[in-house]
């Protein structure tokens, strides 16, 4: 059971750093600047990465045939190659590109995630078959820590100009998920754990400590803390909060021993416990019936039927565009202004696009989490909790916020963008248990990356609608716009 954990552990590291894209704002209007490029060719760059996830599926598919290990290589390669031929060429250690080679390098980077992505969704479902919405929510609520563990690190070793700390993020998206998914290949495995006893227990101390990371994040961004700490402390710091996790598989590994040593009569017995107390004792059921699984959690409470669906069949139905255009409308949005952030806090005259960036990240992590404590919390009661309706209710605050940015006030941007962020990761969270509510686990890495290719189809329409808007109010050679009245009317139609 200590492999289960540690899998667990290798998971949540791989999603802290996969986020590559999200630091883009960080750095895009020096990368602007670099390139010499128009707004809308910034825009489309944007895009570009988000395109990548049109290919997603192919690591879905990868991920059936070929040892997860080597897809974790292959995602972290093509990220390599992506952003770091990219970082050559901001360095002048290679001759200038054409911009339609510096697009597919992008493209390239944005779906080397998606093959990261596909791993940790797959360890999470496979090693807790009982328990994979926690385990997927607590893996990937660490994909929103990945702007903010970048912007700690570039302000401790890239702290010069925003020329360098751009050249910095560039650097790190390269080379840092290569080097964690070296670190995480060997546990991040499928360790056929069939039917565990309860695994309450690890999961209370990662909640706790997942938890506690987050709030540090979110108390480091605020900028009191930042003035009284010095950014080497607050990197230490989010350090140790990723490599505490550890803790767990290592005290179930000693607890393993000790009752190796000491209860050997007692481990005889849970070796040959019957189905019927195993089902009991974890608290939940899983039935077949004519092909179609059946899930209770709980005392006796009974989530649903879930069919499991191949991607040709889920096209068909009217229930997945349905989602598909809720997804379009919804997160999709908000990761549109994320990726324009960098253009609107320079247009509103805003300095600190970083802090911007980490706020938004660090929000986004408890938006991605909380979905998750509250569904593990209501499925131990009589009630069940509808996820379509848990994505209706965060559109509300996620049009508010766009309106809250009309006000010209650095408050407004600050609040609007922390609440954009808590929505998006909620809504990218609870979209991922509910692709398997609806289609089913078998296909899900596969149906859930054909889904998100709504991410780049959203980020062309709604990006360069607002890049136009801005050129139109832009004024000089370099249509450079500044003011509210940059964004104004796209706040208005977002």
């Amino acid at each position: 059971m200590s492999l289960q954990w540690l899998s667990l552990v290798g998971a949540i590291w791989l999603q802290s750093i996969n986020g590559t894209n999200s630091d883009f704002p960080a750095y895009s209007s020096q990368l602007k600047k670099l390139l010499a490029i128009s707004q809308l060719q910034l825009n489309n760059l944007a895009f570009a990465s988000d395109a990548g996830k049109l290919l997603g599926w192919f690591s879905g598919v990868a991920a059936v045939y070929l040892p997860l290990w080597l897809v974790l290589m292959i995602g972290s390669t093509l990220g390599l190659i992506g952003y770091g031929v990219q970082y050559l060429l901001l360095t002048n250690q290679i001759p200038t590109l054409p911009y339609s080679l510096v697009f597919l390098l992008t493209v390239l980077a944005g779906n080397s995630i998606c093959w990261i992505n596909t791993v940790c969704y797959i360890i999470a479902i496979q090693n807790f078959p009982f328990d994979r919405l926690i385990a997927v929510g607590l893996s990937t609520s660490y994909q929103g820590l990945s702007a903010k563990i970048y912007s700690d690190i570039v302000d401790v070793f890239f702290p010069s100009s925003p020329a360098e700390r751009a050249k910095g993020y560039l650097l790190l998206n390269s080379v840092l998920p290569l080097v964690v998914c070296v670190v995480a290949a060997p546990v991040v495995r499928d360790v056929h754990v069939g039917r565990s006893r309860k695994l309450i227990g690890g999961f209370v101390v990662i909640f706790v400590i997942t938890l506690v990371t987050g709030s540090w994040a979110v108390i480091s961004c605020l900028g009191s803390v930042i003035s009284s700490l010095s950014p080497r402390i607050i990197l230490i710091g989010m350090c140790v909060f990723l490599v505490i996790p550890v803790l767990v598989p290592l005290a179930e590994k000693i607890c393993q021993r000790q009752r190796q040593k000491c209860c050997i009569r007692k481990e005889k017995r849970v070796h040959n416990v019957n189905i019927e107390e195993v089902e009991e004792d974890h608290g939940g059921t899983m039935g077949v019936e004519n092909g179609v699984k059946r899930e209770s959690v709980g005392e006796g409470c009974e989530v649903g039927v879930r069919e499991e669906i191949g991607v040709k069949e889920m096209v068909k139905r009217v229930d997945f565009w349905l989602y598909f255009f809720v997804y379009f409308f919804g997160a999709t949005l908000g990761l549109v202004y994320l990726n324009n952030l960098g253009q609107i806090a320079e247009s509103r005259g805003h300095s600190r696009t970083s802090a911007l960036v980490s706020l938004s990240s660090s929000f986004g992590f408890f938006g991605r989490l909380v979905p998750f404590l509250l569904d593990y919390y209501i499925s131990r009661t009589k009630y069940v909790l509808s996820r379509p309706a848990s994505i209706a209710m965060m559109m509300a605050p996620l049009s508010a916020s766009f309106f809250l940015l009309l006000n010209p006030t650095s408050l407004s941007l600050h609040i609007s963008t922390a609440t954009i962020g808590i929505c998006t990761g909620a809504i990218t969270s609870i979209s991922v248990s509910t692709t398997t509510e609806f289609f089913g686990a078998k296909n899900f890495g596969v149906n859930h990356n054909i889904l998100v290719m709504n991410i780049p189809l959203g980020s062309f329409l709604f990006g360069n609608l607002a890049a136009l808007l801005y050129r139109r109010e832009g004024s000089g050679a370099d249509g450079k716009c500044m003011g509210t009245k940059c964004y104004q009317t796209t706040f208005i139609i977002w």
